[in-house]
């Protein structure tokens, strides 16, 4: 996987941990004590302890190791969280834009000498009950992360990574199949044109289709011209055709060494058997070198540049003629420096977060663009961060326009610096984020530290967090100018800094292609008859070893009897409050109080519904009460931990045509601003802003254009519910707000000259959403806090009780359910039933400008309390792993592909793939593969593990509860289902697939997103958008 790192703020963001363990273990002291006994110079398993800190703020104990025999560098986190995490990175700097470290990343985990099957990785997501397995290729380091609950399956993982990254197979015929190859269109016929065909080739395709990922690339790579940034290291996929098997051993041999590698562990298993195992299976078997890759500095300019490139036209773009980019990028210091680090990263919150920044001010409110550029803010990502400022959905005429706004708001910020109410929102703000508790804090640390430690900053310092705040709060107090100070040093004067334009060139996708077609030609020309038979023939060759089914018995793997029978009940209390139905669950919530309020949509008239998504996303940013929408933000960054409403569609558990639809209301403070935070959702209630037409085009024109950005990243998921649509009532609601009939509905809007309409729509939605007989809500606190909360939460239904009226429902079949299934006479909820509802099947093409298509292929089954429903949940699992892997993306060359079932429906997708019918046939044949029956008991049990470990995934504090709170599931139904899940046999996987997805069974929706398609055009069946 190719991943661009966040800042270091935004990072913050999943840095927040779990106070409370998810399984109990039992142990005399715990995990942070234990570490805590260590001594600098103490010699464990062929590695010497340099340093050991307690880390009080994020609840750990930091070890730091050394390797004695590589000087492999080793942190370990010790906290008493049961989700442990391994993670291996090594700093690899390619010189060219082959893609080398990003086809390496994938190809190291195609076999091993311990493990030589093929695709050991993809297999052992069958064989774990992990919680996480992933890899990741960044600009300068790549990294093995894998998180588990289970000690026994940590050290089987442990055992396939080790092996995976330092002893792996190499072999070319995975090169061939996960970098690149010259092929066969169709490989079993010679005749066929040749053509390039492999994974990362049509990733990497996928991924430069995205215009915002295009600019950060060509952003980096100017910025930094002189060294490893100035490349791709994801790979440009016109250069991955350069890189040869040769070329990728070798640089496995330099770069994938433990003298160049970084290991970290966390959580509560102890640290002694890690490091055993490390050094036995792997360290004890090198020497150290000189692995050469650090990154110098980049030599800085002695004035700035300017610089232009191109991209395709967006057809979903709000204005087709504003669709220019133009954003200013500074070089800064080194990122090892973790207090200035810290500094520059609030620095640029202050500057461009939330329509207090003088940024919001100057660029966003004029309307000169949609939104920020792609690229905006810290970016504590290179050897060296950055900072980047500008915007997208830029006129051409504007350009000049902006760049000296810029400018001139910099010299604003120097002139009067930032007010302080505005500092203490941000400290609260990270305040509240250490104290949040997320269920993969491990995965947040590696990820965290992952780019400082890269260039040899010390991973210990930047844990402490809190000494860093009291540092800045220091240097605040004892020099008040200190920020503007920074100010005029990083960004008024200095000179290395680039702007960079991005416009769209109609014929962009046309001469991509043509250079591709270039490209292929140079390579076909010099091609001999027997290198043409030698191409064919090694076509066949893999594609008899991609149909051949593998021997894994060398793999390690768990067994189903190593799965929990039973699950740990969450006990909730259900009662009401000023006559609104209340669910309470005390939980170690580390200070912190989470509300949810859910309210129907029940009596609001239909050609409404798809303004809601559009309310949900501004009646929280255009002011209420007495504070206008700057005060408003600033008061719930002060007070609360984020207030949001978001639209929410639940498929009921029973029946298939009955749902609820609603939105969701979620807020979490500190205990002690539960006052305020009730206050401001009073004022939201009772009287919301809804008539400054400036600002509100301000927030239609963002959403628009987010909308509009996140299909090339997201097609696979705007297909799957676009499939949907016309098979089940929750479908269709779902396609409203969430699918491309709302990403076309915002355009629209956003490109209205007159927004009056929209400003009188959003009071008489208000009116039916805002209405206490049509909520529930949920609190999720400590114990000690749930009285306290209650009462809050009983004088904020009292505040907002004006807003009660009885009013009729639009459909007319309203069924109502008790909230607690086993108490008939408690509260209820409401819920929509469409009895005669009619499934019909549909195909949908949507032309796009992609290279890549997105495929999905969806079938109306059964709801989740149904009997069969846990054996189409192993099928889908079995499907993918057993079948559809091997066809979509070994053989197809797409970068993922599968079934999922959830909402009643089962559903096939493809993700940035190069075939459009072939992968139609594929999901066809992955059915008939079903219905067969060839598959063992084996393969049963593996995608029983699958689904069990995304069953078992912890689950925070702050979420405890919610499947009961939002659909109505309580543990009692999740224990049935656990019950039907381990019960799945042979028989009932033959017998679903023949029952529901046979050819005449189903009721199916078919969808594509992705580029012109000849085949698609001449097919009758198919509705073209």
């Amino acid at each position: 996987m190719f991943r661009q790192t966040k800042s270091a703020l935004q990072k913050l963001r999943y840095l927040s941990f779990n106070g409370q363990q998810h399984t109990w273990r039992l142990k005399s002291t715990s995990a942070r004590e234990r570490a805590l006994q260590y001594q600098p110079g103490q010699k464990i398993h062929g590695f010497t302890v340099k340093e050991v800190v307690a880390v009080p703020d994020l609840f750990l104990t930091a070890v730091k190791l050394t390797h004695d025999k590589t000087g492999a560098q080793y942190l370990h986190a010790a906290r008493d969280d049961s989700n442990n995490l391994f993670s291996v990175q090594f700093r690899t700097t390619p010189m060219d834009s082959t893609g080398v470290p990003h086809i390496l990343e994938h190809t190291v985990l195609c076999g091993s000498e311990k493990y030589p099957c093929r695709d050991p990785f993809f297999k052992m997501l069958n064989r774990s009950l992990s919680t996480f397995m992933n890899a990741f290729t960044a600009s300068d380091y790549t990294m093995y992360p894998f998180s588990t609950q289970n000690g026994k399956d940590f050290q089987n993982l442990l055992s396939v990574y080790l092996d995976a990254v330092f002893f792996p197979c190499l072999r070319e015929q995975d090169f061939w199949q996960e970098g690149w190859r010259l092929e066969n269109e169709d490989p079993t016929d010679p005749n066929s044109p040749l053509v390039f065909k492999g994974v990362v080739f049509n990733e990497m395709k996928g991924a430069f289709s995205d215009n915002e990922r295009l600019y950060a690339q060509h952003l980096q790579n100017k910025l930094y011209p002189d060294h490893t940034y100035s490349v791709v290291s994801g790979g440009e996929p016109l250069a991955i055709p350069d890189l040869t098997w040769e070329q990728l051993k070798q640089f496995h041999a330099t770069h994938y060494h433990p003298s160049n590698a970084r290991f970290f562990t966390y959580g509560d298993l102890p640290l002694e058997p890690h490091l055993k195992q490390i050094q036995e299976e792997a360290l004890s078997k090198f020497d150290r070198i000189n692995p050469k890759t650090e990154v110098p500095s980049q030599p800085r300019w002695i004035s700035p540049k300017e610089d232009h490139v191109t991209c395709s036209p967006d057809p979903l773009a709000p204005d087709p003629n504003k669709q220019n980019t133009v954003c200013v990028s500074y070089l800064l210091g080194d990122i090892t420096d973790a207090f200035e680090g810290l500094t520059l990263s609030l620095l640029s919150s202050l500057m461009i977060s939330g329509p207090n920044s003088p940024f919001y001010k100057s660029l966003i409110e004029p309307k000169l663009g949609t939104d920020f550029s792609s690229v905006v803010g810290y970016d504590g990502s290179t050897k060296e961060a950055s900072f980047s400022i500008g915007l997208q959905g830029v006129d051409e005429e504007d350009i000049e326009r902006v760049k000296q706004i810029i400018s001139q708001t910099i010299d604003k910020i120097i002139e009067n610096g930032f007010e302080e109410r505005r500092i203490e929102a941000l400290i609260h703000k990270l305040e509240i984020q250490i104290k949040h508790q997320t269920t993969n804090f491990g995965l947040s640390l590696a990820s965290y530290i992952a780019s400082s430690w890269n260039h040899d900053g010390d991973p210990v310092e930047l844990l402490r967090i809190s000494d860093s705040v009291t540092k800045f709060r220091q240097a605040l107090k004892e020099n008040p100018h200190f920020l503007q100070e920074k100010v005029r040093q990083y960004f008024k004067e200095n000179t290395h800094r680039l702007t960079l334009s991005m416009s769209p060139e109609e014929s962009y996708l046309e001469k991509q292609a043509k250079a591709e077609e270039e490209k292929l030609q140079k390579k076909i020309e010099v091609l001999s008859d027997s290198d043409r038979k030698q191409i064919y023939e090694k076509g066949l060759e893999l594609l008899a070893a991609q149909s051949q089914t593998q021997d894994v018995s060398c793999l390690p793997a768990l067994k189903v009897s190593d799965i929990e029978p039973t699950i740990p009940i969450t006990p909730v209390q259900i009662s009401t409050a000023g006559g609104v139905p209340v669910q309470y669950c005390e939980q170690p919530t580390n200070g912190l109080v989470y509300f949810r309020a859910l309210c129907n949509l029940n009596t609001l008239p239909e050609d409404l519904r798809v303004f809601v998504p559009l309310f949900c996303s501004v009646i929280t940013k255009m002011g209420c009460g007495a504070l206008d929408y700057r005060q408003q933000s600033q008061q719930m960054e002060l007070r609360t931990g984020g207030m949001s409403v978001s639209t929410q569609v639940i498929t009921d558990c029973n029946e298939l045509d009955t749902y609820e639809q609603g939105i969701l209301l979620s807020s979490s403070c500190l205990e002690r601003n539960l006052p305020h935070m009730f206050q401001l959702w009073s004022d939201i209630f009772n009287s919301p802003h809804f008539d400054d037409e400036e600002r509100l085009r301000v927030l239609v024109m963002q959403s628009a254009q987010e909308l509009a950005n996140g299909i090339a990243y997201s097609g696979h998921l705007y297909a799957m519910t676009r499939a949907g649509r016309h098979l089940t009532p929750a479908g269709d609601l779902q396609e409203t707000f969430g699918g491309m009939e709302q990403v076309t509905f915002m355009k629209r809007t956003a490109a209205m000259a007159d927004l009056s309409q929209i400003i009188r729509t959003l009071p008489r939605i208000k009116i039916h959403l805002f209405n206490p007989d049509n909520m529930r809500c949920a609190i999720n606190s400590t114990s000690e806090k749930v009285s306290d909360a209650a009462a809050h939460l009983e004088g904020f239904i009292k505040d907002v009780a004006k807003n009660r009226k009885e009013r009729k429902p639009v459909r007319p079949n309203i069924i109502e359910k008790p909230i607690n299934p086993l108490d008939d006479n408690g509260p209820r909820r409401k819920l929509i039933s469409e009895p005669t509802f009619h499934p019909c099947p549909m195909k949908t093409f949507f032309q796009m400008p992609f290279p890549v298509n997105f495929v999905s292929e969806s079938i109306r089954t059964v709801p989740f309390s149904h009997k069969d429903y846990a054996s189409l949940c192993i099928l889908a699992r079995m499907m993918t792993a057993k079948f559809l892997h091997g066809e979509i993306r070994e053989k197809g060359g797409a970068y993922g592909g599968g079934a999922k079932i959830g909402g009643g429906l089962f559903t096939f997708y493809s993700y940035r793939d190069p075939n459009t019918v072939q992968t139609l046939s594929a999901f066809g044949n992955g059915i008939e593969w079903a219905k067969s029956g060839k598959f063992t008991q084996q393969d049963i049990d593996e995608a029983k593990l699958s689904v069990f470990s995304a069953v078992d995934s912890p689950v925070a504090p702050a979420d405890k509860g919610m499947g009961q709170f939002l659909s109505g599931v309580t543990d009692e139904m999740k224990q049935s289902h656990r019950q039907r899940l381990f019960a799945v046999d042979h028989k009932n996987l033959v017998d679903v697939a023949e029952r529901y997805l046979s050819a005449g069974q189903k009721t199916c929706g078919v969808v594509i997103l992705g580029p012109e398609n000849d085949v698609i055009k001449k097919d009758p069946s198919w509705i073209i958008k």
